[in-house]
């Protein structure tokens, strides 16, 4: 019997929803606990410079990842579509041609990242003192992108078949291997060397390559109907057709996640020019926001797969109240989470922190001003989230190209000199507010209902708005 998937076109909206939102939003958690507790381990034990290194390795991370995220997301919502409207053998072509085409960009970008891993982080204005870390952490890092991205890139494609309890399984022994092998590896236990920081990046690396095995063994001992086997390496050939939609339609997806990315860069590089202090504080708020943005992530994801496979099949009508059930869902649970954040700040943000640091005072600091921005994002991300799947992927890309970049990363270095470190924090949210209008006016009155993945997987028009 193949793993558990579902038609996500079928039951009520709401309950199908929550039922295949919750093991990605979970998944999220473990993801989230994952880098909560190795950021535990470098900065209690290792101090504020390994982790201000392992912030702005990850924030680089998060840049790479963008950049062939579109390719993944635009893969998972044609294949969504494709078995909605019950094609499996052109779901399976795009499976194969997919992988193949991803594989390839993420083993480039390794081998680029490990030639030029120095060079990016000068760029970004590292402290000093952090520097060396970050050197010997991302260049690991860089290594185990490829294992990363495809371990992945499988769980979207997962998703998008409308199963989201198997990749958490897999998530749950991603995040134990790297949890017991941290601490291992930093200080080096029995036989194991003493690694330090790059200790922490190779526990990563282990942990992915275990897991992506573990995973692609396990949907071929159960005959998963989207796995290819070796009658039809065919398949794995690179689509010419296939890529160029891939192309057209995960190019401004992934630079979406680009976008962010470098504006999270250039927002870090404003940071760091206030020091290692303020780069642990701002640090410490990440690891506290990362669960945060969990319910948003998690429903923009689901909406998405479930929108998709509404699309193909027709149901406007689900699609629609698809999208009213997941911001719902989203902004109750996360202006929770940002009411709790808010409540017990100092304890929260003081796990990552060394006791007594003079961090912690700017972590609580910054975690008030900015954390409530959250909410309005988890709704920008849930409307892209159903906007997206029928193919509209330009004007999402351009709400955040003049939220982020003509207004964050402006407002706060030009009123730096003025009000200090506090423009960057106020900069969070009011970019936030201001993209989550233009989401909505565009869910509203845009043409995205019209837009389509392929002509092959075309969503036959709406009859109303």
């Amino acid at each position: 019997m193949p793993p558990r998937s579902a038609a996500l076109t079928e039951g009520p909206i709401a309950r199908t929803l929550l039922v295949f939102a919750l093991p990605m939003l979970a998944g999220n958690v473990l993801q989230s606990l994952n880098g909560s507790v190795n950021a535990i381990w470098v900065g209690s034990f290792l101090g504020e410079a390994a982790l201000t290194a392992t912030s702005n390795s990850n924030t680089v991370m998060f840049l790479l990842i963008g950049s062939i995220f579109g390719v993944s997301m635009a893969a998972t919502i044609l294949i969504a579509q494709h078995l909605g409207a019950k094609r499996l053998e052109e779901a399976r072509r795009v499976v194969g041609s997919s992988a193949s085409f991803f594989a390839a960009v993420s083993v480039v970008i390794a081998l680029l990242g490990v030639a030029f891993s120095d060079r990016i982080l000068l760029a970004m204005h590292t402290p000093p003192d952090a520097l060396p870390l970050a050197h010997d952490y991302l260049r690991i890092i860089f290594v185990a992108i490829p294992f990363i991205f495809m371990y992945a890139f499988t769980m979207a494609v997962l998703r998008g078949a409308g199963d989201s309890r198997t990749p958490f399984l897999f998530l749950l022994l991603s995040v134990g291997l790297d949890i017991v092998l941290n601490p291992l590896l930093i200080f080096g236990v029995g036989p194991l060397p003493r690694l330090g920081i790059a200790g922490s990046a190779l526990a990563t690396l282990i942990a992915n390559i275990v897991s992506l095995a573990a995973l692609l063994g396990y949907l071929y001992r159960k005959r998963h109907p989207l796995v290819l086997h070796r009658s039809e390496a065919r398949l794995l050939r690179i689509d010419r057709t296939i890529t160029a939609t891939l192309l057209k339609k995960g190019v401004p997806m992934g630079l979406q996640m680009v976008v962010v990315s470098v504006s999270a860069l250039l927002m870090l590089g404003l940071i760091n020019q206030f020091g290692s202090h303020t780069t642990a504080g701002f640090a410490a708020c990440m690891q506290v926001w990362s669960y945060v943005q969990m319910p948003a992530f998690a429903m923009g994801a689901a909406v998405s797969s479930m929108s998709a496979q509404n699309v193909g099949a027709g149901r406007w009508d689900r699609v629609a109240r698809t999208a009213k059930a997941g911001v719902a869902f989203q902004t109750i649970v996360t202006a929770v989470s940002v009411g709790v954040i808010v409540l017990f700040a100092q304890p929260l943000l003081g796990i990552f922190l060394p006791a007594g640091s003079p961090a912690l005072a700017t972590a609580v600091h910054v975690n008030l001003v900015a954390s409530w921005s959250f909410v309005f994002f988890g709704v920008t991300m849930v409307l892209f989230g159903v906007i997206r799947s029928t193919g509209a992927v330009v004007v999402p890309l351009l709400i955040l190209v003049i939220t982020l970049w003509g207004l964050r990363f402006p407002a706060a270095a030009s009123l730096m000199d003025r009000y200090g470190d506090d423009a960057i924090w106020w900069s969070f949210p009011a970019s936030s507010l201001l993209s989550t209008l233009l989401a909505v006016l565009y869910y509203k009155y845009g043409g995205w209902r019209t837009a389509r993945m392929t002509s092959a997987a075309t969503p036959p028009a709406p009859s109303g708005g």
